[in-house]
């Protein structure tokens, strides 16, 4: 066998931690290993080390596109050619009787499972029924799991332990993940749309999102902030990916268009576009949250989700080392805001199904913060906004009727009034309006009186009067809502006023 391709520290670790958790008795256990961590690597040692023992290994993989990948990986980081056979379809190299068996997930469901004495499964919190049938059927059988983010309710049933060697934030700490700068520059609002199966309607979602002004401050914001970097874009499904790709396309953007349908060599070849600056964007759904290897520094995450392995999986992609590179994480779904950063989210051990032994509750991760001046996430326990410098004032706060209430937040839309705000603040303000009154079908000029009732002049600079209709932020639904409030209240007052002066002249007063 040629020589494997040595391990880093952070990777023995996982290796040392492995042949503990073997000693000690445990037959399936699940090594957690972050996107750029080296997982190929790892799986190539642990698959070699099996191999010396004179043991066959199936290595089972969740997507026809990664059978290629695995081979052509394996075979770099040192595993001989020869020894290695394909179980998916017709595959040119179907040899049955090689030691090890790399297959596809939808294979071993229609054909059955290979004879081995050992089996690795990649991307293990899809938890597909076939792998799971399978260690039902052989207990004695030694598994070992794979995946960046192992926390699919159920694992725990069927695996029984957890691996960590290393963090996110210390692969990022240690150079071999790339930083990264989040933004949150629009807010869905996402009222009304059902749960189904512990994450959004994924038909009403779309619809939500598709709207044209959702979909117009995708490509707006991308083209002030993106500095053209090569670019993900995860949509709901393919009507809104479509919609995303033929905006981008509207733009001048050089886009494309990829979905699990999409061919292999099409696919290849939209890479090898991106990679060589052909290509600008790519608008996916319902794959490229795995087995991606692209020089991708923007991720736009379109997809509202409640679920952090959607989310922490998708953002991986775009981190990926390169010489001086921060990838640009621009959130257009709050699913952030509602989660967390992917250097927060986090899980010690394995979780059960229903009704069954479930891992311990954990606390949450602690969320960041959107800076009100630049829409930054500020990660949570940093005052200072660490892209623009924004500092929010300390806020003053009061007992009233039992409740504690934010003086701040009553006087921030006013504060942010007056000539501290920006020209492109009150533009993105007007467009806000603007999408607010698109949203509930008001008048035309709604939103230019409220701009008017706000700032006290009329919306006549050309910079503001063109801004382009984007999704109303809680920021000007806040001013929007306090305004009514205000107006209600006045209108409460004249009447009360003129019933007072009916009265008084009734009785003559």
């Amino acid at each position: 066998m040629a020589a494997l391709f040595p391990l880093r520290p952070l990777q023995e670790k996982a290796m040392t931690a492995l042949k503990d958790a073997l000693r000690a008795g445990k037959r399936r256990p699940i090594i957690q290993a972050p996107t750029g961590y080296g997982k190929t690597v790892l799986a190539a040692h642990i698959v070699a080390g099996a191999r010396a023992k004179g043991k066959r290994v199936a290595f089972v993989v969740p997507q026809l596109n990664l059978v290629d990948q695995t081979f052509e990986r394996f075979c770099e980081n040192g595993v001989e050619p020869g020894d290695m056979g394909v179980m998916q379809g017709n595959h040119p190299y179907r040899r049955p009787h090689a030691p090890i068996q790399i297959c596809s997930i939808q294979t071993v469901a229609s054909r059955g499972k290979p004879e081995v004495d050992f089996v690795v499964v990649d991307e293990v919190h899809l938890r597909f029924k076939a792998v799971e049938d399978w260690i039902k059927a052989d207990e004695r059988k030694i598994f070992i799991g794979l995946s960046a983010t192992p926390w699919s309710r159920g694992l725990a049933d069927f695996w029984d332990d957890l691996i960590i060697p290393t963090s996110v934030q210390e692969l990022i700490d240690q150079g071999w993940l790339s930083p990264f700068k989040a933004f949150a520059p629009s807010h869905p609002d996402l009222t009304g749309i059902k749960i189904v199966a512990g994450d959004y309607h994924e038909g009403q979602l779309s619809e939500r999102m598709s709207k044209a002004a959702i979909v117009g401050d995708v490509v707006q914001t991308w083209l002030e902030k993106a500095e053209r970097r090569p670019t993900l874009v995860f949509a709901v499904d393919r009507a809104h990916a479509n919609v995303l790709h033929e905006e981008f396309e509207k733009a001048g953007v050089a886009s494309a268009y990829v979905d699990a349908n999409t061919p292999r060599e099409e696919r290849g070849d939209i890479g090898r576009r991106l990679n060589s600056g052909a290509l600008e964007v790519i608008c996916s759904v319902g794959t490229m949250t795995t087995g991606v290897d692209l020089d991708v520094r923007c991720i736009v995450f379109a997809r509202p989700t409640r679920s952090e392995i959607l989310l922490v999986q998708a953002i991986g992609r775009g981190l990926r080392p390169k010489p001086d590179k921060v990838c640009l994480i621009l959130d257009h779904s709050d699913s952030l805001l509602r989660l967390g950063l992917p250097t927060d989210i986090h899980h010690a051990e394995l979780i059960g199904g229903e009704n069954k032994r479930v891992a311990p509750i954990e606390r949450k991760p602690p969320l960041p913060k959107e800076c009100p001046a630049c829409a930054f996430l500020v990660p949570a326990g940093i005052f200072e906004c660490p892209n623009c410098g924004h500092k929010p004032k300390r806020a003053s706060v009061r007992q009233a009727e039992g409740e504690l209430v934010d003086i701040s937040v009553a006087r921030k839309a006013a504060k942010r009034a007056n000539s501290e705000m920006t020209a492109y603040e009150k533009a993105r303000f007007f467009g806000e309006l603007r999408g607010y009154a698109q949203e509930r079908g008001y008048k035309e000029g709604w939103a230019a009186n409220k701009y008017r009732e706000r700032f006290g002049v009329w919306p006549n600079d050309p910079s503001i009067r063109y801004s382009p209709v984007r999704p109303c932020g809680p920021a000007t639904a806040s001013w929007i809502k306090s305004s009514q409030i205000r107006w209600a209240k006045g209108r409460a007052k004249r009447d009360t006023d003129e019933i007072i002066r009916d009265s008084l002249a009734e009785i003559g007063g």
